[in-house]
């Protein structure tokens, strides 16, 4: 049902906070509420309804969640708390927060139009389902409202893993797969929208199919979204494990996949995982990331790190060290450990303190950092393509990404005019030689016609 014709049409602001899951989940939102006959806007002073879409990952989220929500009630905005905060605490959202008039779940922004509708009837509406079962297709309505050259593309929700530390499978579910042909008509759809890089999300992406068709099936669905006509597809959240012969062959073949892999490994040692409910992850050895290397060559790997947690000594932090070293990773991403209410590491015994652990986050960025700086110093006078994200045009400066990059996680590219001051718009892709690098960003210039051509022969 839309909004009556006797009522004016209220406009609708979003705030969104999290991670790119969420990011889609207030994509589709803004798009039914669109679709419905609702304004939308990004900026709260336009509505006095906000939906804010929050984040519960960990403390420090949620923190951010609640002053997002305060501050917005502070104002006089009647408030819709959607996502990960509202699954987590619902009805106490509802009595602590006066101005919130709708919790809606993880697994419920579909029914955001008969939310809303109730809302603007005078009720108070608790839309939470206890278990999560919703994963979306390509046919719900969909706005997007960042970059419109770059795209997340949900592949599955939810989780099947209960790491000791993470909160996911209580806030999404279990997992819960497309199938290919859905994810890939979507994909089709992003591609006529002009997207240039489409990024596959889940939690554990390798194990993509595995409840859908008993066994994963990223290869088949990297092959199948070679087809389709964007120029770099990247996948997030690949668990080694998972990178099968079958999976590394796809990469390889299927010229728009681009080489990245983001391998969140949390640690090292044994005992480490065992304590973190990972145990599967220790055949992750020098076997299996020295075959990822061999297979893939130029592959850009990134993982993410966890230090301070309960049990982990002065060995257990070395040996992490030591695997750093060993491995020179692209980028690395370090976090000290977070006890959360509701899993089984905010119970364990023998806590790192604070202070240790803040260090030895401190002593493993120190480490990574000029292998970082030697990794991107292997591509000085290469010339890649760039995806241009911004522009001066007074200065003429512009700001990229290359493929080894991810967006908001990893550098920059830093690309100055081409030979007759060659400029190039945000959201075109074009060639770059890369002249300059640092620890986390690269600098180049456009390459022009006559370079292009020089190149090509001198490398005939």
């Amino acid at each position: 049902m839309s909004p009556t014709a006797t009522k004016p049409v209220p406009t609708v602001a979003f705030a969104h906070l999290g991670c790119e899951k969420n990011r889609v989940d207030t994509e589709h939102m803004v798009g039914l509420l669109a679709q419905a006959g609702y304004g939308v806007s990004s900026d709260e002073n336009d509505a006095s309804v906000v939906v804010v879409n929050t984040c519960s990952f960990i403390q420090d989220a949620r923190e951010e969640s609640v002053r997002t929500l305060v501050g917005l009630a502070e104002q006089g905005k009647e408030l819709i708390i959607a996502g990960c905060l509202a699954q987590h605490f619902q009805e106490e959202l509802l009595e602590s927060i006066p101005e919130a008039k709708a919790i809606v779940g993880t697994g419920d922004y579909q029914h955001i139009v008969e939310v809303l509708q109730r809302v603007e009837a005078g009720e108070r509406v608790n839309r939470v389902s206890t278990l999560p079962t919703f994963v979306g297709d390509e046919h719900l309505p969909r706005q997007r409202t960042t970059n419109q050259a770059v795209a997340f593309l949900k592949v599955a929700e939810g989780c099947d893993y209960r790491c000791a530390f993470c909160i996911i499978p209580k806030l999404r579910g279990n997992q819960r797969s497309r199938t290919i042909e859905s994810i890939v008509a979507e994909a089709h759809q992003l591609a006529e929208e002009g997207v240039q890089e489409l990024i596959l999300i889940s939690q554990i992406t390798t194990n993509y199919g595995l409840d859908l068709y008993r066994k994963p099936k990223l290869a088949e669905l990297l092959r199948a979204l070679g087809e389709v006509e964007i120029p770099w597809i990247r996948v997030h959240y690949a668990y080694p494990t998972g990178l099968t012969p079958e999976v590394l062959a796809a990469y390889r073949e299927v010229p728009n996949v681009v080489p990245y892999l983001d391998l969140p490994l949390q640690h090292s040692h044994p005992e480490v995982l065992r304590a973190m409910n990972r145990p599967w992850q220790t055949d992750v050895n020098e076997t299996l990331l020295d075959r990822i290397r061999e297979q893939l060559p130029d592959a850009v790997l990134r993982t993410t790190l966890i230090v301070g947690f309960p049990g982990e000594t002065e060995e257990h932090f070395q040996h992490l060290m030591d695997f750093l070293k060993r491995h020179r990773f692209d980028h690395v991403g370090v976090f000290t450990f977070s006890p959360e209410d509701g899993t089984a590491a905010a119970d364990l015994p023998d806590r790192v303190d604070p202070e240790t652990a803040q260090a030895r986050k401190d002593a493993l960025m120190a480490l990574q950092q000029p292998i970082s700086e030697e990794r991107n110093q292997r591509w000085v006078g290469r010339t890649v393509d760039v995806l241009i994200e911004q522009h001066n045009p007074t200065t003429g400066a512009m700001v990229g990404r290359c493929a080894r990059f991810a967006p908001e996680v990893d550098g920059e590219v830093h690309v100055q005019p081409g030979e007759n001051g060659q400029q190039a718009a945000p959201g075109s892709m074009i060639p770059v030689q890369i002249t300059g690098a640092d620890i986390y960003d690269l600098s180049g210039r456009i390459v022009g016609a006559r370079a292009m051509v020089a190149a090509i022969r001198a490398d005939a």
